[in-house]
């Protein structure tokens, strides 16, 4: 039986979708340290503003198989016929600014791995402290932290150095899923820290 099967408390939010559900118990929060899944949820954190993530959840194959997997160096090379083909494919959100951004970011991203090793290692420096976190995570706290100061601080570098689509609450929306907070409600059954991967 799958997590999406166990009847157990669960964050509100993932309602009772099975792919939402299924998600939540294996995925959103876990700490991940690997570059290409980093990039690939910052990106479809891009596509998903002004949407539910529900919806991009449930294209996330077909992005995959648009986006070469989302592989930082090949998606960096993509050229506007590239782009002309992802505006027509179905199965992904055809938002050609949206479409450009992720070809920019890979170009970002890019070079922000030359520079600082790895996306892991410059995306892990701006974890807040757990000093700074509420005492309790709440759905009633989760509410007032559509952004924070890291994830404003971080959405300030990334478009600095020339990323789009990182704004504030997308990036802090970033933090949560991959585990650079810790956001699972406390009556939660997966708010216990779990291993990075």
């Amino acid at each position: 039986m799958g997590t999406a099967a166990r009847d157990c408390a669960r964050c509100w939010w993932c309602g009772t979708d099975p792919l939402y559900v299924q998600y939540h118990d294996d995925e959103w929060g876990r700490p991940v340290t690997d570059d290409r899944r980093l990039f690939e949820k910052v990106c479809l954190e891009g596509f998903q503003a002004g949407l539910s993530w529900l919806t991009i959840l449930r294209k996330r194959d077909n992005f995959r198989r648009a986006f070469a997997d989302f592989d930082i160096d090949t998606v960096a090379g993509y050229t506007a016929r590239d782009v002309n083909r992802l505006v027509q494919n179905a199965g992904i959100v055809r938002h050609r600014g949206k479409i450009e951004s992720t070809i920019n970011n890979a170009r970002r991203a890019r070079a922000l791995r030359d520079e600082q090793g790895s996306l892991s290692d410059y995306f892990w420096r701006w974890q807040p402290d757990a000093s700074s976190r509420p005492h309790r995570i709440t759905r009633e706290v989760l509410a007032s932290m559509a952004m924070t100061p890291e994830s404003t601080a971080l959405s300030k570098d990334l478009r600095k150095r020339g990323w789009t689509f990182v704004g504030p609450t997308t990036i802090y929306a970033f933090m949560q899923a991959m585990g650079l907070v810790n956001d699972h409600v406390e009556e939660c059954a997966f708010r216990e820290p779990r291993r990075s991967r």
